[in-house]
């Protein structure tokens, strides 16, 4: 008779649930291409840094990275200009923070090409984040012109500009029951690039009749923008104030899952 331990009962489970399950998993590509800083480090050599799923620092992203990872994607980043053949096996593709020059010798800018390219892949049923700044730290002009394809535009202002460590003057509440922002009740953001919304484009999240995150549907695809990088890891790590409520980090978790939920299932 033939002993069948427990251990190579879950063997063989995980034989035969494995391959469905790699086969679903959603892949988010970050930009490395517009966002394209370095500094140097402690050894005196040039690192990329800001934005990134590698930064641990506070100017990274790698808890957002992580929030994508428990919630089952895999990750890329993308160091080269986003074509049809660069973008394949994307599911997310997220552009943040175009360079200036004050950033970068030689910023990338978003030319006509990329656009074509980037619209075309939404329209195939891929998703993306556009992620600005205020218009002394990002580069709009050329952002914009690609974000005007779904409706968007980033405005030209500072809302809730916050001076010094007065962090409730980046106070956002999230309405109850909101069905996006599902855990967060308070967000964090600060010297917003409010949004300019026509159709198709629709707001996602208003603070007193400005709108912060806006969304459209393009194609099979989504897009998804908001003026500030929110989620890197300086407010999602405990920076803030614990008494003073801010979820950034739940409003991170709830937007992933929201995103990852928005990828057309495979042969639809």
């Amino acid at each position: 008779m033939i002993r069948i331990t427990t251990y190579y009962i879950l063997l063989i489970i995980g034989l035969m649930v494995s391959p469905p399950l790699l086969a679903q998993q959603k892949t988010v590509t970050l930009d490395y291409y517009f966002n394209n800083e370095y500094r140097k480090n402690k050894a005196g050599e040039q690192e990329r840094y800001h934005y990134t799923w590698e930064d641990i620092k506070s100017s990274g992203f790698s808890i957002w990275g992580d929030i994508f990872k428990k919630n089952g994607a895999g990750l890329k980043s993308l160091e080269n200009e986003p074509t049809q053949d660069n973008l394949k096996g994307t599911d997310i593709y997220i552009i943040v923070d175009p360079d200036t020059k004050k950033e970068t010798s030689n910023p990338h800018y978003i030319e006509s090409r990329h656009i074509k390219a980037i619209a075309d892949w939404v329209k195939r049923g891929g998703v993306l984040i556009l992620m600005a700044n205020d218009s002394a730290n990002a580069e709009l002009p050329h952002l914009n012109v690609l974000a005007a394809k779904f409706g968007i535009h980033f405005n030209d202002d500072l809302y809730k500009h916050v001076i010094g460590t007065q962090f409730e003057m980046g106070a956002i509440n999230v309405p109850a029951n909101d069905p996006v922002f599902k855990t967060a009740k308070k967000v964090y953001l600060k010297d917003i690039a409010t949004l300019q919304l026509s159709a198709p484009a629709k707001p996602l999240l208003v603070d007193d009749n400005h709108v912060i995150v806006g969304t459209a549907r393009y194609g099979k695809g989504r897009v998804v923008a908001v003026g500030d990088p929110w989620f890197y890891n300086e407010y999602t790590n405990g920076r803030l104030p614990a008494a003073m409520g801010f979820d950034n980090d739940k409003a991170a978790d709830d937007l992933s899952k929201w995103l990852l939920d928005q990828v057309p299932v495979k042969g639809n």
